[in-house]
């Protein structure tokens, strides 16, 4: 019976974590979102300063 009483606990803990883990991820998506509304807003290009490549190469040179 202890065993199973550790293992409900244990389910608990792990469905609030996750569900922490959820409304993190709501509240990021929900900033981002309105910092990318507020930049259109303000006339900014959404991409502006970053190009569509990266500015060091992954892996370094062959020789």
């Amino acid at each position: 019976m202890f065993e199973y009483e550790l293992h409900q606990i244990r389910s608990a803990e792990l469905i609030r974590e996750a569900e922490n883990h959820r409304l993190v991820r709501e509240a990021r998506r929900v900033r981002r979102a309105g910092r990318d509304a507020a930049a259109r807003e303000a006339g900014r290009n959404e991409n502006e300063g970053h190009s569509n490549h990266p500015r060091r190469h992954r892996f370094a040179r062959v020789a």
